[in-house]
């Protein structure tokens, strides 16, 4: 008995690790802890988007111009952790109650004004080091190099 418990335990490790490994390759995690247990993994810093998915125009632009774009998916795929913290208002995009605290949770700490859309860059352990919203004026590739900047000593 004691024994299966241990593989149990272990294998419980090994599929949280390799959970954070598969989303730390571009793709969208939705849990801080998770994204710091990528970030850490990976070496890089997280950016957080709080976003208001299916109300928010600049967060549906920035999406679309922004997250989407190859240029910073490329960038994005080595160099960040990418955590979405959604706000949906359409009924059918409800998130649970438990992702729905979560994501207050956190906007409480990183977005205590309510603006939307906002990224949030943090290092592994909740350090901010520089927050942004959406300018049109902004490609992808200029987001990128600004996000270079800010994570080159």
């Amino acid at each position: 008995m004691k024994h299966m418990l241990v593989a149990a335990a272990i294998a419980c490790l090994s599929l949280s690790h390799s959970n954070a490994q598969e989303a730390a390759v571009g793709e969208w995690f939705h849990q801080i802890d998770e994204a710091k247990q990528a970030a850490i993994l990976k070496g890089v810093p997280i950016l957080m988007v709080f976003s208001g998915s299916d109300w928010c125009r600049p967060c549906i632009q920035m999406r679309q111009e922004v997250w989407d774009n190859p240029a910073f998916q490329a960038y994005a795929h080595d160099s960040l952790v990418l955590l979405e913290l959604d706000f949906p208002a359409r009924k059918k995009n409800k998130l649970s109650p438990e992702q729905t605290a979560h994501n207050e949770t956190l906007a409480e700490q990183y977005n205590p004004r309510g603006e939307f859309p906002t990224a949030v860059l943090i290092d592994s352990g909740g350090r901010e080091l520089t927050h942004f919203g959406y300018n049109a004026a902004f490609s992808a590739e200029d987001y990128v190099e600004y996000l270079k900047a800010q994570v080159t000593p």
